[in-house]
């Protein structure tokens, strides 16, 4: 049988006590200016894509809903309220190539279905996974794939964990009631079916106590998010990325730019993302905030999304 562990956060305190390296400040711009940020000449074709009869929240101009919820997706800069990161960048690259200004409006990640029915918004760029559920309200234009990470310790044996008998007798992290654990439960299934060992599973309650759990050898991996572990893992190198599974596994469920429904501005959004994969300027950006494994090939407008369970 499994076994099953909730422990209490650690603080982020704790984690500094551990011995964790210090943090390398060329690694990440966090500065309000943002001189090395990316951008993108206007795109004819997403802009021609435009319904003409699409009104924007403000005349030439691209408002975007945003959750600055943790770097390098967003966070606040140094400032506290300019708001960094790479959806902030890319939502910048987007209103480039259909020749607006942006207008980013930070709110609560909770808040955005709300916000975006209701017309404040044009758009939400903010780390929105495509789900069938979500479909059936609003449109998507997909960006960046939707990752779960498995990080390990900077010297850890362990060399690659990929599929489910990768974590037969592992002890590993996650956060209770979430596609990741779903996921690592599935896998776990398959495991014991086919005679090999049960995985441990350690359920915390932050970032930091994940991350202690990790570097201090009381579990193998920590199987979550992956672009808040990638920023942990290039600021200080206590971890390393040992393997990457889809959000939506066995099938997908990537993260988009998200509209109102019928709204009509995604194909143009879809166009848009699409320009800036083929002319390099998306890898740049991606490449800046240390998120090249999360790179689409290309974008797709209401593609497949994760299922109703």
């Amino acid at each position: 049988m499994r076994k099953f562990i909730r422990i209490i956060a650690a603080s982020a305190a704790s984690l500094a006590l551990a011995g964790a390296p210090a943090f390398a400040a060329d690694q990440f711009d966090f500065s309000p200016q943002q001189a090395g940020r990316v951008r993108a000449a206007r795109d004819a074709e997403a802009v021609k894509a435009i319904p003409k009869d699409f009104k924007f929240v403000k005349e030439g101009v691209l408002t975007v809903a945003i959750a600055p919820f943790a770097p390098p997706i967003a966070t606040y800069a140094t400032d506290a309220k300019t708001v960094v990161g790479f959806d902030p960048d890319f939502a910048l690259l987007v209103a480039d190539a259909l020749g607006l200004k942006l207008d980013l409006q930070p709110i609560a990640w909770a808040d955005w279905p709300l916000g975006l029915s209701s017309g404040k918004y044009d758009a939400v760029i903010s780390n929105v996974g495509v789900t069938e559920l979500r479909k059936e309200k609003f449109d998507f234009s997909t960006y960046r794939l939707g990752l779960h990470g498995f990080y390990v310790r900077a010297d850890s044996p362990i060399k690659a964990i990929r599929e489910p008998r990768d974590i037969a007798g592992l002890t590993i992290v996650t956060a209770p009631g979430t596609n990741q654990e779903r996921i690592l439960l599935q896998w776990n299934k398959q495991n014991t079916t086919a005679g090999l060992k049960p995985v441990n599973v350690i359920y915390f309650d932050d970032d930091a106590a994940r991350i202690l759990a990790v570097t201090t050898g009381r579990a193998h991996a920590n199987f979550n998010p992956n672009a808040p572990q990638a920023y942990h893992a290039a600021k200080d190198g206590a971890i390393r990325l040992a393997g990457t599974v889809n959000a939506g596994w066995p099938l997908k469920s990537d993260v988009a730019i998200t509209t109102r429904k019928d709204s009509g501005l995604a194909d143009a959004l879809t166009i848009a993302a699409n320009g800036l994969i083929a002319n390099g300027k998306y890898a740049q950006t991606l490449a800046r905030w240390k998120l090249g494994e999360e790179a689409l090939a290309r974008a797709e407008t209401n593609p497949p999304g994760l299922p109703k369970y």
